[in-house]
């Protein structure tokens, strides 16, 4: 069944178009807000007044006037000269995703662009037409986006089964005309936080699932060293109720749950080291941290970020065209600079639970966990392949907000830059994946040493099963890339979450 367009879409709807290609349709009551918005702009243009994108320039132009037989050619103008982000270009999820908060953004009623042009863009989701958008240098909007509507005049360059093709070939291929841009509609194409919006959306998706994997690793490599599961008492969660914390704590129970290796009390130490004993309260802070974007993430997903809106109320007899600044992209690119040091901070603590369970002289395994040391390296080095991602990590949590470098003859005196604290989240939720992946086969190539006697959680069982079919844990050194990889995609494409779901419900 297709997805329908007109009311308020979640994450996981915009993952399902974005990311799996979902096909998509527009309600009775999307087309009829657009067209109404159309409607009542090209009223609004038949007075002389004086409107900003629309019978003016843009930015510190926005005073010189534009004639009514000029609109088109300034459309175009503008789709032309914005069309300057360089680099590599955003990949096919990254570029359907802009697609479709453009449907989302302009799709609201308040832009006056043509029903003709969100059709258009419609059929390049449907058909997996992708755009050759690069993605640096944009400071929140503008450029990359004007790569894209290029496309839908006849210019530029689309992707196209495995090539990239003049976006004219493509057209012609798929039997599209191209469209000439009226009023106000390139402006409405590159002005809002779409593509914020959109690559902030793929990487925070992304980082919850890598939050409820990171609970999973946790518990298994928490059991591998006999973890003290009273640390995770109801009762500690109580006397400090915060909610993530409390439903971290609970992960790890009902992962754990008749375990005979992790143990409510040890009879030799009183308590583990920080990075085993304090995962409800790291884990449980970068969630709610993690909670806190999306609730950003889906007001905007579902918001009207153009400028000037289209303003009318038809009981009042209101039409008004109103420039402000709903463009800005502070909401996301705060939200997204926070999520970043928050998943930063999931993988220090990965780091070091992976550390634990390789030094022997903490975990009393043979050290790097292979049978003969020394001979024999082990899993001594994806430690320093977690450090070099961490590094990284650390650098790309430095706020790109906080920047400011004034644009357009100081007329955008302040630039909220949430482009780039979006772009940089998905390469810290990437190297996050990378990171957990390493501790989880840490944990797994430690079950060798465990006493065979002693059973596992039903949820720990469940995941070595399943390690088991691909990956047999060597002897002596081996080709190790091919594990991390293998394990990586494990956890970006959900299957670890999935598993341990299916057999002790749903997680926190």
């Amino acid at each position: 069944m297709n997805i329908q367009l007109g009311d308020k879409i979640d994450i996981n709807t915009f993952i399902e178009i974005a990311r799996f290609k979902k096909q998509i349709e527009f309600s009775e009551q999307y087309v009829k807000r657009v067209k109404k918005s159309r409607e009542v702009l090209e009223e609004m243009m038949a007075s002389d007044e004086l409107m900003y994108g629309i019978t003016t320039g843009f930015g510190a132009l926005c005073s010189e006037k534009i004639s009514q037989e000029q609109t088109a050619e300034l459309q175009e103008n503008l789709i032309l000269s914005h069309a300057v982000s360089v680099g590599d270009p955003l990949n096919e999820e990254q570029v359907r995703a802009c697609m479709l908060m453009i449907l989302q953004n302009l799709g609201q009623g308040y832009s006056g662009v043509r029903f003709e042009v969100l059709e258009m863009i419609r059929q390049f989701l449907n058909l997996n037409l992708i755009p050759w958008m690069p993605k640096e240098g944009s400071v929140g909007y503008l450029a990359p986006e004007a790569h894209f509507a290029l496309t839908l005049i006849g210019r530029g360059r689309i992707f196209y089964q495995g090539k990239l093709c003049t976006a004219v070939e493509v057209l012609q291929a798929e039997n599209i005309q191209p469209i000439q841009l009226h009023a106000k509609e390139g402006l409405a194409l590159i002005s809002g936080t779409t593509s914020t919006t959109a690559l902030g959306a793929l990487a925070l998706y992304d980082m919850q699932n890598a939050a409820k994997s990171a609970d999973i690793i946790a518990a298994l490599t928490l059991e591998s060293l006999e973890g003290i599961l009273v640390a995770f008492d109801e009762r500690v969660m109580n006397v400090r109720p915060h909610p993530e914390q409390a439903k971290t704590a609970s992960n790890i129970r009902r992962l754990l749950k008749d375990s005979e290796l992790a143990l409510q009390r040890h009879p030799i130490k009183l308590q583990d080291a920080l990075s085993l004993r304090c995962i409800p309260q790291l884990h449980g802070a970068a969630k709610k941290v993690l909670n806190d974007a999306l609730v950003t993430i889906e007001i905007e997903m579902n918001a009207c970020c153009d400028n000037p809106i289209v303003w009318y109320d038809l009981d009042l007899d209101q039409k008004e065209i109103i420039s402000a600044c709903n463009p800005d992209s502070s909401y996301v690119g705060l939200a997204m600079d926070t999520a970043a040091i928050a998943a930063t901070n999931l993988a220090k603590m990965s780091e070091r639970r992976n550390n634990r369970l390789i030094d022997g002289s903490l975990s009393g395994f043979p050290s790097f966990l292979i049978k003969q040391p020394g001979l024999n390296s082990g899993l001594m080095i994806p430690q320093y392949t977690q450090a070099a991602l961490l590094n990284d990590m650390r650098i790309l949590s430095h706020p790109a907000t906080i920047d400011n470098t004034p644009t357009c003859g100081n007329q955008e005196d302040y630039v909220a830059m949430g482009y780039n604290a979006s772009k940089k989240a998905i390469s810290v939720v990437d190297k996050l994946e990378y990171i957990l992946a390493i501790e989880l086969l840490s944990a797994y190539y430690s079950q060798q040493f465990l006493l065979e006697n002693k059973k596992h959680s039903l949820a720990v069982e469940t995941i070595l099963t399943e390690l088991q079919k691909t990956i047999q844990v060597p002897e002596k050194d081996a080709y190790i890339f091919q594990f991390i990889t293998e394990i990586k995609s494990m956890i970006h494409n959900g299957t670890l979450v999935s598993i341990v779901e299916n057999v002790i419900g749903e997680l926190n």
